[in-house]
């Protein structure tokens, strides 16, 4: 049997050792939580400084109508997005800051509207978007599509759509061989439409002819095709216009833009 003296003494020393114990304890917890939290926080982005310059890991992917897709800034110069601008051309000189005086130049030096009526500017994406022109105050609406295709913030036109004619057949950036095949539906004044093939920088046509859907107010199927002297550029348009039936004005467009076959 232990002596009373004995287990008294026991007693005193664990009283004196468990604050200590648990004090430690709570202290090892504290470091371990601490430790932890730097070890899994990291940042969002990892930032670089070169020649006083800041730029992140983080990599932003864009797209670009008829080219391939790129990886890193928003502004970098993807392959090939030149060959989707119908107007200007890649090799041409002019450049627009606005899209609006784009899609005005387009109309008046491209389709040929005499004196077109230019409405806004509507957004699309960031580097995107449409503008409505008319060939007069209450004619038909002529859809001017632009986007910004290179690094200069410039805008192209990459083509031009209108409700009364519906192009299935080239479609944009299709690649095209002599005779083109045109297919879709219009409907005009007799059913007539006039269509050209044009290579960039020219706008004399390369071949020009029509295709007839309806004139009843209806759009009318028409499924035919067009010959078109050997072209020495890469690529061009086909170009879809009505003209007035009052004064023979042009009326309506629908541009697509296509890359001619090698010969």
């Amino acid at each position: 049997m232990t002596p009373p003296s004995t287990r008294s003494g026991a007693a005193r020393i664990l009283v004196v050792l468990v604050p200590v114990l648990v004090a430690a304890a709570v202290l090892i917890v504290a470091l371990l939580i601490g430790d932890d939290s730097e070890v899994h926080t990291s940042p969002a982005t990892t930032s670089t400084s070169t020649n006083g310059a800041t730029s992140t890991t983080a990599s932003v992917t864009t797209t670009t109508v008829g080219a391939t897709t790129s990886t890193g800034s928003p502004t970098t110069t993807v392959a090939g997005a030149t060959d989707a601008a119908v107007w200007p051309t890649a090799s041409s000189p002019r450049r627009f800051t606005d899209p609006v005086d784009a899609a005005t130049a387009f109309a008046a030096d491209f389709v040929g509207f005499r004196s077109p009526v230019v409405g806004e500017f509507q957004q699309g994406d960031s580097r995107s978007g449409e503008v409505e022109v008319r060939a007069r105050a209450g004619a038909a609406v002529t859809t001017v599509l632009l986007r910004q295709l290179g690094t200069d913030a410039t805008w192209s036109v990459i083509g031009a759509a209108t409700a009364d004619i519906e192009v299935d057949a080239p479609g944009a950036l299709a690649t095209i061989d002599r005779p083109v095949r045109l297919v879709g539906r219009a409907r005009a004044f007799e059913g007539n439409v006039n269509v050209e093939v044009r290579a960039d920088g020219v706008n004399d046509p390369l071949g020009a002819g029509h295709v007839t859907g309806r004139g009843d107010g209806v759009l009318g199927p028409f499924d035919s095709q067009l010959d078109y002297a050997p072209p020495t550029a890469t690529g061009g348009s086909v170009v879809f216009l009505t003209y007035s039936a009052e004064n023979g004005e042009v009326w309506q467009a629908a541009v697509v833009r296509v890359h001619f076959a090698p010969a």
